[in-house]
């Protein structure tokens, strides 16, 4: 497991930063475990993709996941996007693999500082773009509440867009996937936190402790990083891997903390600044 903290900005050999930040998690991953099964780089200047191939936290499995840049200079957006799938087909498109879930991260040209995060069963990223504009990912693996013969092939995809829409990183009409289930009729754009369930669907997850209406300050100095349960009514799938709740209560942005002798940065929900807009992400 590991992390790196750092920034990439438009003067890297990609030539924007939302291009620089793919071949980041494409070489990061690489150096811990991960397999790149597809890196394309189009000449006609469209999106970059790249898949990769995990092996868990056994040694022994097969995960795949994606990652992939698309933008507009007409409409002024530069994004990336977190996928999962099933399988591996060579001659497939990106959104016709076996499979596949997709949800965009609004991104940047010019500059972005990434908290970036992979053991074998995941990869999980923090960004800021523009001015404490705050984006974040997960793809790969959870932590299921059941065994390998019960729960297979528990995936997890959480982005900040439902899909991959023409939303630039200033629009405030997303929020972030960790905080479950939000529907499409609310103020934000949709579903962004999918898990795949026991039966093989795409399921939109809740999250406890956001969907279960806990609001929970600090106590005496002290705060409850809690663990982000996944759910739907009737069904408990389990935990993700590495991303905790914590209280925005008489809270700042990149302030870390330490569990288990293990560091967190705290990280939130694009601009916003309320009781339940934070959460804290484990660096290692």
């Amino acid at each position: 497991m590991a992390y790196e903290i750092g920034f990439v900005d438009n003067t890297g050999t990609e030539g924007l930063a939302h291009w620089q930040m793919l071949l980041k998690i494409k070489t990061f991953a690489e150096a811990n475990g991960w397999t790149t099964l597809r890196y394309v780089i189009p000449t006609d200047g469209s999106n970059r993709e790249l898949i990769m191939r995990g092996v868990g936290l056994s040694g022994t499995e097969q995960i795949f996941i994606g990652f992939r840049s698309y933008h507009s200079v007409a409409s002024d957006y530069y994004n990336l996007s977190v996928a999962a799938f099933t399988g591996y087909v060579g001659a497939a498109a990106f959104t016709s693999q076996p499979g596949y879930m997709e949800s965009g991260v609004p991104a940047h040209n010019s500059r972005i500082d990434y908290w970036l995060c992979a053991n074998a069963q995941r990869i999980v990223f923090g960004l800021k773009v523009g001015v404490g504009n705050y984006q974040s990912a997960y793809a790969g693996k959870f932590l299921p509440y059941g065994t390998p013969g019960q729960y297979p092939y528990p995936v997890a995809v959480f982005g900040m867009l439902n899909g991959v829409p023409a939303t630039r990183y200033s629009d405030t009409n997303y929020s972030m996937g960790y905080k479950g289930y939000i529907a499409a009729s609310s103020a934000y754009n949709g579903p962004n936190a999918r898990i795949r369930d026991v039966m093989g669907t795409w399921q939109q997850a809740y999250s406890a402790p956001w969907n279960a209406g806990i609001n929970l300050r600090e106590t005496g100095g002290y705060y409850l990083g809690k663990r982000l349960a996944l759910y739907n009514p009737g069904n408990v799938w389990g935990e993700l891997d590495g991303v905790r709740f914590i209280s925005g209560f008489n809270q700042n942005v990149e302030n870390t903390c330490v569990i288990d002798g293990v560091t967190n940065v705290v990280l939130r929900d694009v601009t916003r600044t309320g009781f339940g807009d934070y959460y804290l992400l484990e660096l290692k």
